[in-house]
């Protein structure tokens, strides 16, 4: 009998247009033969599943379920497929485990706590993984951002603590007027921001997931960003090159491989991860940037790049993801 899975997109942040980019192809290639598949779009509004005749459907937030031509459907597992609050940061991980209905990305305690920046440098750091410098100015927080930038070596990247997809990041050569700028467009996407000195080195991303009880890291990408640094236009609109798998030597790989392995680990991790290093030639060690619990899933995304080179296709891929969560 075939399970009944909600697909889940949208949101309540600025990230929702990526949400449902990646939600576009989660549906295309979700294996129909094993799974009743339903787009459930999250919006402040509403949470509706949109039908083939263009009707709309409401979910019952009392157990998540649907009703359809006087038919209930209750779901057997969750695809997460959501960037941005409420499905990165832990809120509707947390929603479904009072629900009991398994889904497919981290726990509530590992998403929210990767989702603040500060927080997973943190906890990476004394696990003993590297991380660059970094400190945490919070509104309203008293703190001089003077005198934060006369404790940091610059370049530094200022961004929010809590989001992706780099909105409101920026990179600052020198402490000046430019710094404060950061600082305040920073201010507008969150409450809290974080400052991150510059590690000097080639920047690599690598999916990694679990099937069957084994941690599999997928090829590992190098991204050559034709700006000064992996921002938004960067990541959505065409501005970087992604070399997957990465032409690095062997030596480099493996040490990519073994820190990825153990932030799934350290992190709790579950389902398809996406981890940002920087590796530094000087100190020979990937530095961690940061951990994506969500990882996007577009056409132009990078951890369907890696599924492809693996030689896996997407349908396999997510069926294992579906899989694992139970």
């Amino acid at each position: 009998m075939k399970k009944n899975i909600a697909l889940v997109t949208g949101g309540f942040s600025g990230e929702a247009v990526i949400s449902y980019k990646s939600a576009v192809t989660i549906d295309r290639n979700l294996d129909r033969e094993k799974f009743n598949v339903y787009k459930i779009d999250v919006r402040p509004e509403g949470w509706f599943h949109e039908r083939d005749d263009s009707t709309r459907a409401e979910i019952n937030k009392n157990d998540f379920s649907l009703l359809i031509d006087d038919h209930k459907i209750n779901f057997d597992a969750v695809f997460i497929g959501m960037h941005g609050t409420p499905g990165e940061d832990g809120k509707l991980q947390g929603y479904f485990d009072t629900l009991n209905i398994p889904y497919t990305s981290c726990d509530a305690a590992t998403s929210a706590l990767t989702f603040n920046k500060r927080f997973t440098v943190a906890v990476a750091a004394f696990s003993g993984i590297p991380v660059a410098k970094s400190e945490l100015l919070i509104r309203n927080g008293f703190h001089n951002p003077d005198e934060v930038a006369a404790r940091l070596q610059f370049p530094v990247f200022v961004k929010p603590n809590n989001g992706g997809s780099s909105i409101g990041m920026s990179k600052v050569n020198r402490p000046s007027d430019e710094f404060g700028m950061a600082v305040e467009k920073a201010f507008k996407e969150d409450n809290q921001v974080l400052i991150e000195e510059f590690v000097e080195g080639r920047e690599f991303t690598v999916g990694v997931f679990k099937t069957k009880g084994k941690i599999i890291v997928l090829p590992i990408t190098e991204v050559i960003s034709k700006k000064d640094f992996f921002d938004y236009e960067a990541k959505y609109e065409g501005a970087s090159t992604e070399v997957t798998p990465a032409e690095i030597d062997e030596v480099i790989a493996d040490r990519i491989r073994d820190a990825a392995r153990k932030i799934y680990q350290v992190f709790n991790c579950r389902g398809v991860v996406r981890i940002d290093f920087i590796y530094n030639d000087k100190s020979k060690q990937p530095f961690m940037l940061e951990i994506n619990t969500i990882p996007g899933q577009s056409e132009a995304s990078i951890v369907p790049q890696q599924v492809r080179v693996m030689g896996w296709s997407l349908k396999e891929f997510y069926t294992k993801l579906v899989e694992e969560c139970f």
